[in-house]
């Protein structure tokens, strides 16, 4: 019988996970930045094994994301149940600063949201609290208007009109952090035993990210900081430490009492990460001081007991692998484009056999919305494969697979032609806006298996022709490249399709016939004999 399970339990790119409970089911979103649709929703009975229900933004023209960094766009959204509603509100992000913060709310978490609600809000991270009398509060970090020593931010509550949906009534400022000189954010608010308990994040999303506290017996305050503080943090760890950045957590209860938080963290492959912030679980409990996180061993584990409610249910995968042969008249909740909807140039084909993408003038390293689809890494060893079909008319076209980490950093390997109209796949390397060729082969055929295979080390890209019972290797290239350290930003990697004119008109197509991502348990050679 199972006693323990495996962190993360979202493995992959979900950062700033939020969480509540509404009788024995849970409900977890993260943020998304610049993909679409935005802000998953998933949804769990025992908080290790999480399945996605929908994406709380998934209409077109709720909020414009075109022209933004993919680190940028919907930061933090928090969730939170009351009176038979949901509520998320989240924020806009442009320029690495908040722009908008909105509402939506929901009967079913499963959808449909309504529009999102415009609130009257600066800063980011907002969250909400729903106090014993029924009144709703509403609270985010800001830049403080009068810094001091105690930090450059300041976390700020106003009460939410819950019939208008608008915030009334005075600001009140509640805390400046317990950090020194560091930004305070993520606040969450909580009350236990008739005191408020705020809950925030200090030390940047990065090395020396860290959860901390401070406490009030009024809601409005003022929050005397928690000299525990920080309560729970990875930053005193050394390199060999498997997770770090730890930090921006949300606390829940279970039906029989338990306390967890969710948490966000990365696990770095000597300094470099590339998965991205996932979701940790983390056991909590309760003190006269206020909560005490993973209280047996001061930190967040890969191998955790298992909440009771888990008691002898293995952890399995929660990542959505296998071969998707894009034969449903949707794409799976694990497909996100960039900035927008694509469904009028990425479409299941019309006579079943696959997946048609249009060729889009807007190429890989622009802010619009390209012809692309992907899905996050969730394994540091995997092998993402796809059987593609493309003739290109002109060195300007191009298809393939890509594994992004934003529009200046990213790979290609793609069917294009060169200058004399001879077809030939290329891999390409973009790396601060300048893009280098790293190697190319001629084409016999107009459909191949594009792959690419990623580990500790590297990641190498192969292709080979159908029928053909040998794997052309074109490069393999450092995983550090796509790391976040390398790259900047707050996401992790993606792996998908696309398709370009690179800012020619043009009526091309490709089609895909099957896409397929594994973690890799296989040896080289087995791989390499894999049917394509």
């Amino acid at each position: 019988m199972a006693t323990t399970f495996r962190n993360p339990v979202l493995p992959g790119c979900y950062p700033d996970p939020s969480i509540c409970r509404v009788g024995e089911d849970f409900y977890l979103v993260t943020s998304s930045f610049a993909y679409y649709p935005g802000i998953p929703v998933f949804h769990s009975r025992d908080l290790v094994h999480w399945h996605q229900l929908t994406h709380v933004l998934n209409r077109p023209g709720r909020l414009s994301l075109e022209g933004l960094d993919v680190s940028d766009g919907v930061w933090a959204p928090t969730i939170r149940h009351h009176d038979g509603t949901f509520y998320v509100v989240s924020t806009l992000a442009r320029r690495r600063r908040g722009d908008l913060t909105f509402v939506v709310t929901a009967d079913d978490p499963a959808g449909p949201w309504s529009d999102p609600i415009p609130l009257e809000a600066e800063g980011i991270d907002p969250s909400l609290f729903f106090d014993d009398d029924g009144r709703c509060w509403f609270t985010a970090c800001r830049d403080a208007a009068h810094p001091s020593g105690d930090g450059p931010g300041e976390l700020w509550m106003r009460e939410l009109d819950l019939e208008r949906l608008e915030l009334a009534g005075p600001t009140h400022v509640l805390w400046r952090g317990a950090v020194r000189g560091a930004w305070v954010e993520a606040p969450h608010l909580y009350k236990h035993d008739g005191v408020y308990h705020l809950i925030a994040a200090e030390g940047g999303t990065e090395s020396n990210h860290s959860v901390t506290a401070a406490r009030s017996d009024v809601v409005t305050g003022p929050y005397l900081t928690d000299q525990r503080s920080p309560l729970l943090t990875h930053r005193h760890r050394g390199p060999d430490e498997p997770i770090h950045n730890v930090g921006h957590a949300d606390l829940v209860d279970t039906p029989d009492g338990e306390v967890w938080a969710v948490t966000l963290g990365v696990r770095p492959i000597e300094g470099t990460h590339t998965l991205g912030r996932e979701v940790f679980l983390v056991p909590v409990t309760w003190s006269a001081h206020g909560p005490v996180f993973a209280p047996e061993s001061g930190g967040v584990r890969m191998s955790e007991r298992l909440p009771s409610i888990a008691s002898g249910r293995p952890n399995g995968d929660t990542a959505v692998t296998g071969r998707v042969r894009f034969d449903e008249p949707a794409l799976g909740l694990e497909w996100n484009s960039l900035r927008g909807p694509v469904g009028d140039r990425v479409r299941p084909s019309a006579d079943g056999g696959g997946l048609d993408i249009d060729l889009a003038p807007e190429p890989l390293s622009s802010t619009g919305v390209p012809a692309f689809i992907g899905r996050r890494q969730q394994h540091v060893r995997f092998h993402a494969r796809t059987r593609i079909g493309f003739t290109a008319a002109h060195p300007a076209e191009e298809a393939g697979v890509a594994v992004f980490q934003n529009q200046d950093h990213y790979a290609t390997l793609a069917l294009t032609a060169d200058g004399g109209g001879r077809a030939q796949a290329v891999l390409t390397a973009r790396e601060a806006g300048t893009s280098t060729r790293l190697a190319s082969v001629p084409m016999t055929a107009s459909e191949v298996v594009l792959a690419v295979e990623g580990d500790e080390a590297g990641y190498t890209f192969r292709l080979t022709h159908l029928g053909a019972d040998q794997w052309i290797t074109l490069a393999t290239i450092e995983r550090a490249f796509f790391s976040t350290e390398c790259a900047g930003g707050f996401v992790g990697v993606y792996l998908g399709l696309y398709a370009t004119s690179n800012g020619r008109a043009g009526g091309g197509r490709v089609r895909v016939h099957w896409f397929e991502y594994q973690p890799r348990v296989r040896s080289e050679t087995a791989q390499a004999a894999y049917a394509p």
